[in-house]
């Protein structure tokens, strides 16, 4: 198994040329099913599509993957599945079967909160966030706890014993467990981050992911990898990495990505 690799393809061929549990992390942003082609403007060669006739097609396309990708990951790994509300609630109750992860390693539905665009009325709320369900394969499983702020009532020190506070320019605060619903920007038009590739996540999403469930020198795999950001998180992380996508852009994109922001040098393979 070769680590820092890109593999362009299908990844259901080439997770199976894998050896069993040979991964720590796995993190994917699949299709969510959600009946839409996605493009950049004015770059329709940055466009890929999400179609599916119903979500019964859906679910039996990610299902022999995630067999695959349930079967690469070693015991004490973890594994985060991106969604939103097209397909969240109908791939928990994929995952929690027991030929996969099963109900009793389920361990958090992160909701990542988020702006972009307008927020209009319309006919229902507004819809700003995505699901990321996070279960992992044993219970002896990585993971390191995270902490944030969480600011005073009235932003005003509180003086009580054995209570740590600190203070920014916002006011006083202690720093508490990180919770389950957690507030990072998109990657906007000004973003410099921003690669133009539809679908893009931030960077601080996937080095918070990578950050609390591996340590430095584990091996993390994206399977749907598009523009590389869990690739680039990795890297930056001190991790090893592998990626794979069947979009023969998304990979040369990623290499682009990886060799410019950090000097490596990239193996990308086609199958």
């Amino acid at each position: 198994m070769r680590t820092n690799t890109i593999y362009c393809g299908d990844c259901l061929d080439i997770l199976r040329r894998l050896p069993d549990a040979c991964v720590d992390l796995i993190y994917i942003d699949p299709p969510f099913g959600s009946n839409r082609d996605h493009a950049v403007m004015g770059k329709a060669h940055r466009r890929f599509n999400d179609r599916f006739e119903d979500v019964d097609a859906y679910l039996e396309y990610m299902k022999p993957r995630l067999l695959q990708l349930y079967r690469v990951l070693k015991p004490s790994g973890s594994f985060y599945y991106h969604c939103d509300w097209h397909a969240s609630h109908y791939v928990k109750v994929l995952l929690d079967g027991e030929d996969l992860f099963g109900y009793r390693n389920f361990q958090n539905e992160i909701v990542w909160c988020y702006k972009s665009g307008g927020a209009s009325p319309g006919k229902r709320f507004s819809r700003k966030h995505d699901i990321i369900l996070f279960y992992t394969k044993t219970d002896r499983y990585t993971f390191h706890g995270l902490r944030e702020k969480s600011y005073n009532r009235g932003f005003k020190a509180y003086r009580f014993e054995g209570v740590e506070e600190y203070c920014d320019e916002a006011g006083w605060y202690t720093l508490v467990g990180m919770k389950d619903y957690w507030e990072i920007g998109m990657v906007g038009r000004t973003s410099g981050e921003r690669l133009d590739y539809p679908t893009q996540k931030p960077l601080a999403l996937l080095e918070r992911i990578i950050a609390a469930s591996s340590n430095e020198g584990d091996v993390v795999l994206d399977a749907f990898c598009g523009c590389g950001t869990t690739l680039a998180a990795a890297e930056k992380l001190k991790r090893k990495w592998i990626g794979m996508d069947i979009s023969p852009v998304a990979c040369s994109l990623s290499r682009l990505r990886l060799e410019g922001d950090y000097g490596i040098k990239v193996n990308l393979q086609f199958k």
